[in-house]
């Protein structure tokens, strides 16, 4: 049976598209650069800053800390409250947490965020832990974070689910031998998390729960 099912933030719980997407057009602008269509900048929810910088900036790394620093600028003080909760969202948390399943977040934003935004929601408190990213750090592995929840949760991989709107969630998810759900509803798509290697592919929140319980979801695949 799943024991502990580990939840990505933007894009699984929320869609914080206005947010990170407003911040982002905010520092390319104060850098006077181009700043990509909206269906381009879409695709930047997720990855590092620091990765999806240099797409427009270059691999000058003086400017794409320039560019961060922006970003966290405007996110800091307007950006972290732009989200919504997905539809269906609250009520899958509360069956899980309800039904004796560990709950926490493993997300790549950083920590200076995360765990506000995190105890901003109405059902916040059903994670024990939020994992998130120092906001120094160049690296946001959600291999690691992943690694790190199941040793804190005492929690064997097959007893573990990473639930996650993107590739980087799946992909972490199964470098540890735990099951990765796809979040059809979020900013990823289903081809992506089916390439990734996902378990299941779940097309709404309220399906979560039923996909937890399955039998056929107890075994992970090793390929």
């Amino acid at each position: 049976m799943t024991k502990l099912a580990l939840f990505d933030l933007d894009g699984t719980l929320i869609d914080s598209e206005a947010g990170i997407v407003g911040s982002a057009t905010y520092a390319l602008a104060r850098l006077g650069a181009p700043i990509p269509p909206r269906e381009v900048l879409r695709t930047w929810i997720g990855p590092p800053l620091r990765v999806t910088f240099p797409t427009v900036l270059g691999d000058d790394p003086d400017t794409i800390e320039r560019a961060v620093a922006l970003y966290r600028e405007r996110f800091a003080d307007v950006g972290w409250r732009e989200h919504e909760v997905y539809a269906g969202v609250a009520d899958a948390i509360d069956a899980l947490a309800d039904s004796g399943v560990m709950l926490a977040v493993v997300t790549s934003k950083p920590d200076l965020y995360a765990g506000r935004i995190v105890a901003s929601l109405p059902f916040g408190h059903r994670f024990a832990r939020v994992y998130s990213v120092h906001a120094g750090s160049a690296h946001s592995g959600k291999a690691e974070m992943i690694a790190d929840a199941l040793a804190d949760f005492a929690t064997a991989p097959e007893h573990a689910v990473m639930v996650g709107d993107r590739h980087f969630d799946i992909s972490g998810a199964r470098s540890n031998g735990v099951r990765g759900i796809g979040a059809a509803w979020g900013f990823g798509s289903v081809t992506e998390l089916d390439e990734a290697g996902a378990h299941a592919i779940a097309h709404a929140p309220q399906e979560l729960p039923g996909l937890l319980a399955s039998d056929r979801m107890l075994i992970c695949s090793e390929s």
